[in-house]
């Protein structure tokens, strides 16, 4: 049974609205004033919030201020009720956030049907979605299925790259964001000397050059295939209306973007610390931990020793004698361009 916490300071109006509510299945959590829906919301696990405006003490509007704060209480859908229609309140509500409105008196039709609508479209943007063509095109669908978002072309196009061919150079502009349908992906930086430095290793699901595009500037490093590859760019409009347009899809949306802070803070560190057989042994556990299907405890990718060694910062040939260390040490195994790990654990072990 889902919970509704209902602000509201007219008693009469607080009880009908109670009694609606739970004769249509839904528990119901009532305050009488701004500052006591605040308390209520803090110490109770609430679904959706039906609040008033003009109240004693806190208004509608410091409500939703002060639980907008709060990341407990910050996606809880919110319904302002209001006896007042002029447009300026509707516009004040949504730009702070409030996901709908319903003006008094309404019928018990209207406050239902407002609190179905905005539980589907909160069910929708909770949704979890697979991380391949697929799972964008129902995240897509998904978001397309909002009023917010009937405008959304969904237009994508789907593109192939060759081995080492640039998906994207370093100081073009960006005109979309690219999604991996299959193969993997590398970004690099390239110093004055035009030496790489391996910034991002990235497989299908993942998203590239959306840094770029936040920003609304160059970008920052380029983008190559590792190996032969299928990527779709998303157009440039499509990516802004997913992240401005509705605060719960931007959410979503950046969830499915985000990249581990933490980890490439731990890499640049590893990069300033640690020595070359370390680095090396710490890029092939990369490469496992990102391209590894399954857990088998080998594990084999053809990757170029160019790559390889932009990866673990150490030029070709100081990479290629240490591989060649590892496999006497029967670390790994080679077979032309392929490289197999057969023992994780002392390759993880490896002391500095």
């Amino acid at each position: 049974m889902k919970t509704i916490l209902l602000i509201e300071d007219n008693l009469e109006m607080r009880e009908n609205t109670s009694e609606i509510l739970e004769l249509n299945s839904y528990k119901v959590i009532a305050a009488k004033n701004g500052k006591e829906g605040v308390e209520m919301a803090q110490k109770n696990r609430v679904d959706l919030i039906i609040c008033d405006i003009m109240m004693p003490v806190l208004d509608g509007y410091g409500v939703l201020h002060l639980l907008g704060k709060n990341s407990e209480t910050a996606s809880i859908p919110f319904i302002f009720l209001t006896a007042k229609a002029e447009r300026n309140d509707f516009r004040k509500g949504m730009e702070m956030g409030a996901d709908d409105y319903l003006t008094k008196p309404f019928d018990d039709i209207e406050l239902i049907k407002a609190i179905e609508s905005r539980f589907k479209k909160n069910e929708v943007l909770r949704k979890e979605f697979s991380k391949n063509i697929e799972g964008l095109d129902d995240f897509f669908n998904s978001v397309k299925s909002l009023e917010e978002f009937v405008r959304l072309s969904g237009a994508r196009t789907n593109r192939t790259y060759k081995k080492k061919q640039l998906v994207y150079s370093e100081g073009s502009f960006p005109n979309g964001l690219f999604f991996i349908i299959k193969g993997k992906i590398k970004t690099f930086k390239t110093n004055e000397d035009g030496k790489e430095y391996i910034t991002g290793l990235f497989k299908e699901g993942d998203f590239i050059g959306y840094k770029a595009l936040l920003e609304e500037d160059k970008y920052s490093d380029s983008a190559a295939a590792l190996e032969d590859s299928e990527v779709c760019l998303v157009a440039k409009e499509d990516f802004f209306s997913l992240i401005y347009k509705n605060n719960e899809v931007s959410k979503k949306f950046i969830k499915m973007l985000s990249d581990n802070v933490v980890e490439k803070e731990k890499a640049l560190l590893d990069l300033a610390y640690n020595s070359v057989r370390k680095r090396i042994a710490q890029a092939l556990l990369e490469l496992k931990k990102r391209y590894q299907k399954d857990d088998t405890s080998k594990f084999s990718m053809s990757i170029l020793r160019e790559d390889l060694a932009n990866i673990a910062g150490s030029s070709q040939e100081t990479t290629i004698r240490t591989l060649g260390d590892f496999k006497e040490e029967k670390l790994i195994e080679i077979s032309g361009g392929t490289i197999t790990i057969i023992n994780t654990d002392k390759l993880e072990k490896m002391k500095n």
